[in-house]
């Protein structure tokens, strides 16, 4: 495993394409998934200097619970359904969010949040599961203290990063 990672100045796109192999080295071989977020969460906060990156975990088919993040203190429980962070596992796609302000349910955990992206973390079902569809372990949730922050190459990108913790 790697301690050390480093990142040069570049676009959006050009830090993605360099950070990711090297989460993908820091991952690998680590079977705990709670360190793996604590790096992850770490290594795009640095990368990035986002306002708040981190993850909330399933611990109830109704509640996400807080795990490794960066940034303020956070909101510990949400609910299905509510919120960004809470929509992204009950649609089971990535949700942006430009303007926190204007997504109906938003939860203020900080007031300096302006925007959102959360991408849900899923994993196939288990061979004795009555369901046939991927199942949603946690999500990835990063704010910014700016509107508009994210956008498809995040997307894209982040979505890549979280098939690292599957």
């Amino acid at each position: 495993m790697a301690e050390t990672f480093t990142i040069s100045a570049g676009t959006k796109e050009e830090k993605y394409r360099e950070l990711l192999p090297q989460i993908k080295a820091v991952v690998e071989g680590e079977t705990d998934l709670i360190a793996n977020m604590a790096n992850v969460a770490s290594m795009l906060h640095e990368t990035f200097g986002f306002w708040w990156t981190g993850f909330y975990r399933v611990d109830t088919p109704t509640v996400l619970v807080l795990g490794p993040f960066q940034g303020p203190l956070a909101c510990t429980r949400i609910k299905k359904g509510k919120g960004v962070c809470g929509a992204a596992w009950e649609r089971k796609e990535t949700v942006i969010v430009p303007d926190v302000d204007a997504f109906p349910g938003h939860i203020a955990c900080s007031s300096l949040s302006r925007s959102e992206i959360v991408v849900p973390i899923m994993v196939p079902p288990a061979p004795s599961s009555p369901t046939t569809s991927p199942q949603v372990i946690a999500v990835l949730d990063i704010d910014s203290k700016e509107l508009s922050t994210f956008d498809e190459t995040d997307k894209k990108y982040l979505e890549e990063v979280v098939k690292h913790l599957q």
